[in-house]
């Protein structure tokens, strides 16, 4: 049975059986793209982790930039492995020669089919990337469907065109691509699609750019290819995305999301966590790209507030510190993750220190953030995920500094995420805390222990009594702590 939504719980997956949430530190997409990257060792690195999801990128390469050369998506001209033959004899701008967007490329198709399949191998779904913003015109110079750089024939246009409908001769390569991916990897059932990374309109080069409508219309095309395509096949899968958002020259200005979880074509609702995030009318700030901020409020209010909704919501790809390869960055990461599942939402990071030749991270990232993800993985997926649900409210009194997302399995099982809220250069981050919580318990006996996210070990269980008014004093901790309190089986 193909990866899909949980037929008892909408807002989390089924995989091969088994309730799944989506959880990575270890999304590098362009791991098929880049002949230098041995995906084999990532992979297996990743399964060892129970990371859930990782992404994949079938056509956008990245342009190399200062803050992260070396991401597997940003591959030396001569190592890029496209979907497509290149036959020249003229010379694309990366000076290689041309492609020809009607051969396939026997190479890309291998690692393809290679990569999916080996990822199956290890219980891990991904995220199949069919287009990508291109951002800028330098960026643009390195797609294979740019004119300048295929001898198929196409017209010149600006690049915030290339997420529109305005060429009927670029959209129908890219409906062949489109189909060529689906009909490609149809036959595994670890797999669901994005239609584009980041997609963006009203850029403000010029007036008469795509709007983002516009952009959505052709979202929309997309959309109906892929069903299309299926309808043929005897593979189903999901379909993800988001909302076109209005760009200015390196971020979303405005990422709308109530149309994703309504009528807009899509399974699964994607977001990037960032300014200006707009849903029911309210803006949530979920940080600055890459620079360091918790944000854990909005984080946790954002998905608790759209929770209603009837798509799983996907925090997809996660870079609020992603630059900051230490473990006072990976920390801030920790906590967001944290706070995503048990505010009932799915998170996915990359992992800047995961590059070509380094297909397993460094010492240091294998130590905290890696295995910290690990920790967070093998408890979540410990919980009953069917009947679960995060529980807005619940806990009555708490440390002043915590910022706490409670996820439980009513009158059973009540797993409390409690996080220091504060910005690293707030007065007292990341000292010491300590205090009491005040909850109310059904009847009964139950056992409450504190579980480590850091080390992924639980203190001894002891015995609580159900009741109204139940108090439980926190042990001094660093950072964050879970407290779990579930119903004691006699035996």
């Amino acid at each position: 049975m193909s990866f899909r939504i949980h037929p008892q719980n909408p807002k989390v997956f089924e995989f091969r059986g088994e309730p799944m949430v989506l959880i990575t530190a270890t999304e590098h997409y362009g791991a098929v793209l880049n002949r230098r990257f041995c995906f084999e060792r990532y992979l297996a690195d990743a399964g060892e982790k129970r990371q859930t999801l990782t992404r994949l990128f079938t056509l956008f390469r990245e342009l190399q930039a200062a803050a992260n050369p070396y991401s597997t998506c940003k591959p030396e001209t001569p190592d890029f492995v496209a979907p497509f033959k290149r036959v020249g004899p003229e010379k694309a701008l990366d000076i290689l020669p041309k492609f020809d967007l009607s051969q396939p490329n026997p190479e890309f198709f291998e690692r393809l089919h290679r990569f999916l399949s080996v990822a199956g191998d290890h219980g891990i779904v991904v995220e199949v990337v069919l287009f990508s913003n291109t951002y800028a015109e330098s960026v643009w110079a390195l797609n294979p469907l740019n004119p300048r750089n295929n001898i198929n024939g196409l017209e010149e246009f600006p690049w915030p065109e290339y997420m529109s409908l305005r060429h009927p001769s670029l959209f129908e390569w890219q409906k062949a691509h489109v189909r060529r991916i689906v009909e490609e990897t149809n036959k595994y059932d670890n797999i669901f699609y994005e239609i584009c990374n980041e997609p963006g309109g009203d850029v403000p080069s010029a007036a008469t750019n795509p709007s983002t409508a516009e952009v959505d219309a052709w979202q929309t095309a997309i959309a109906k290819v892929i069903r299309e395509t299926e309808a043929k096949l005897p593979g189903k899968h999901l379909i993800a995305g988001q909302e076109a958002s209005t760009w200015n020259t390196s971020a979303p200005a405005t990422q709308k999301t109530v149309a994703a979880f309504k009528g807009f074509p899509v399974d699964i609702v994607n977001v990037h966590p960032l300014p200006k995030t707009e849903y029911g009318g309210n803006i949530y700030d979920m940080g600055d790209f890459m620079a360091g901020q918790l944000k854990l409020t909005a984080l946790r209010d954002f998905a608790l507030d759209s929770y209603d909704e009837r798509k799983p919501l996907n925090y997809d790809e996660d870079n609020a510190a992603t630059q900051y390869k230490e473990p006072a960055g990976w920390t801030i990461h920790r906590k967001r993750a944290w706070t995503t599942l048990f505010s009932g939402a799915h998170y996915d990071m990359i992992d800047f220190s995961i590059w070509p030749y380094l297909e397993t991270g460094t010492p240091d990232s294998q130590k905290y953030l890696r295995s910290w993800m690990k920790n967070l993985s093998e408890f979540i997926h410990s919980v009953d995920l069917a009947t679960a649900r995060p529980l807005r409210g619940w806990l009555q009194a708490k440390p002043e500094p915590i910022v706490e997302s409670v996820f439980a399995v009513s009158e059973e099982d009540y797993c409390i995420y409690l996080a220091d809220g504060r910005e690293g250069d707030e007065p007292g981050a990341g000292e010491v805390i300590s205090g009491r919580l005040r909850f109310d318990l059904p009847d009964g006996q139950f056992e409450i222990a504190c579980f480590s996210p850091e080390t992924g070990r639980y203190s001894p269980w002891i015995d609580l009594r159900g009741g109204t008014g139940r108090s439980f004093a926190v042990p001094d901790f660093h950072h964050d702590l879970v407290v779990r309190i579930r119903r004691r089986r006699l035996v």
